[in-house]
């Protein structure tokens, strides 16, 4: 394999000096003229590690971000960059590159250590899941005291570097806080052993996103929406109560028939707005609202439960070793305003016809496992696939399809309106949909957890191991 060109990271060699006082910004034209000019006096002229120049292809991306320290007066004390990792689309794979301290600024000041944090802050700010340097092994110190891991060698012009990679933990810490805790919570092999086998779904649906209602063809399924979400937009609130539910059932393969609700809020006008956004969303699905429970004077709540028919529920844990995973979502639309980018919105623009399509997709393709992407994003759902599958899995990151204008990370950690990740034999993706985009980005594994695998055929951990510990479905 071809050696990557990643530039050289790398910083102080001289004695500690007097502190002085810095602010770190990104640079504007002047400022970034004035960090080039810096790098060529360090890394040409004292260092001589390059001719001439030490510039490149990433000075000339415009994805490329400088982010420099000024003193008191504004001179520049120093600087560093962070751009993606390779041309054409941005995939999450981010390098910093060049950081430099002016000669009379290094030592004790800790300029160059703020310029490795604020790289690393930035880097999280635009979705980066793979962050790396390639820094002159004196450097290697200060790296690993910012909590940075060595992984491998490279040569920069002729000279030895290592290359350090700053872990990032963002989808941990989403499933972490998001599913993790379900096997303590639930204890389904100590508080319910003794309870009907139908309990939590019964035997192959443990875990899943509904559960089949024994001697029926009933599926049912039940999700409570965020507070926080009630009380910024309720009628959103209301839209989502439907969505989710509705993709539960679509995920098992069942047609929607009804729908029935919790309501809970402060005030009758409160309570009205969540169900306007309830109705919305009955009457786009075509599902009924057969009843529930209101209730005022109370904190706002909200949770649906949702009725769907299928005589043979696709199972969310009925993936085989080595079966390819497939990820089909609707790209379009944009980040839901005031929500940061935790929520896509493919689904209030869509039209009747186009969401009941979405979601008779799994039922039509009948695909060995399917789950639809939750609140624990793409790479949570598969590996929550893959643990009740009994497996682990890997994704290819270069495959997964997603939105232009959405950074990698946030993609793969919000809630996208529609997703569905399923499981079948390699090369039978069988979705197949003219307002969804379906490709085959994975497959499932004997190594527990969930790894991306990167163009350059590294693989990084996402998930360490279990996504709920509730164990094979």
């Amino acid at each position: 394999m071809a050696l990557l060109d990643v530039p050289v990271l790398t910083g102080a060699r001289e004695l500690p000096r007097a502190a002085a006082e810095f602010r770190i910004v990104e640079a504007d034209a002047g400022a970034l003229r004035r960090y080039r000019a810096l790098r060529r006096e360090v890394f040409v002229a004292e260092q001589g590690i390059f001719g001439a120049d030490d510039a490149d292809r990433v000075d000339d991306d415009a994805r490329a971000i400088a982010l420099v320290a000024l003193g008191p007066e504004g001179e520049l004390l120093g600087g560093v960059r962070l751009a993606p990792a390779l041309p054409g689309r941005d995939l999450g794979w981010w390098t910093g590159s060049r950081l430099v301290v002016a000669r009379h600024a290094r030592g004790a000041a800790g300029i160059g250590a703020a310029l490795v944090r604020a790289a690393c802050a930035r880097a999280l700010e635009e979705g980066v899941l793979r962050f790396e340097a390639t820094v002159q092994p004196q450097n290697e110190r200060l790296f690993l005291a910012l909590g940075w891991v060595r992984w491998g060698e490279a040569e920069v012009e002729g000279v030895r570097h290592l290359r350090m990679r700053w872990p990032i933990d963002r989808v941990q810490r989403l499933v972490d806080g998001s599913k993790a805790w379900l096997a303590e919570l639930l204890e389904p092999y100590s508080a319910w052993s003794d309870s009907s086998p139908a309990s939590l779904g019964g035997a192959g649906f443990v875990g899943d996103d509904g559960a089949p209602v024994p001697g029926t063809d009933v599926i049912a399924a039940c999700d409570a929406i965020l507070p926080a979400l009630i009380e910024r937009d309720p009628e959103w609130a209301g839209w989502c109560a439907v969505l989710v539910n509705v993709n539960d059932l679509a995920a098992m393969g069942a047609a929607p028939v009804g729908l029935m609700n919790a309501v809970g809020a402060r005030t009758a006008s409160a309570a009205r707005r969540m169900m306007n956004g309830l109705r919305a969303g009955s009457q786009a699905w075509g599902i009924p609202v057969l009843g529930g429970h209101t209730q005022l004077g109370v904190a706002p709540a909200l949770s649906v439960t949702a009725l769907g028919r299928t005589a043979d529920p696709v199972p969310g844990g009925g993936g085989r070793y080595g079966d390819a995973l497939a990820l089909t979502t609707d790209l379009t639309g944009g980040w839901r305003s005031g929500f940061g980018r935790g929520q896509w919105d493919s689904t209030s623009a869509r039209s009747a016809a186009d969401l009941r399509h979405l979601g008779g997709l799994v039922a039509e393709a009948r695909p060995h496992a399917a789950k639809d992407v939750s609140m624990a994003g793409v790479v949570g759902t598969t590996g929550m696939l893959a643990e009740s599958s009994g497996f682990g899995a890997v994704l290819d990151v270069e495959r997964i399809p997603a939105p232009d204008g959405a950074a990698m990370g946030d993609w793969l950690t919000c809630f996208p309106g529609f997703g569905m990740l399923t499981a079948d034999r390699p090369g039978r993706a069988r979705i197949d949909s003219p307002i969804a985009v379906s490709a085959e980005v994975g497959s499932l594994t004997a190594e527990r957890g969930v790894r991306l695998r990167w163009p350059d055929g590294i693989t990084t951990t996402a998930l360490t191991g279990a996504a709920t510990g509730l164990g094979r479905a």
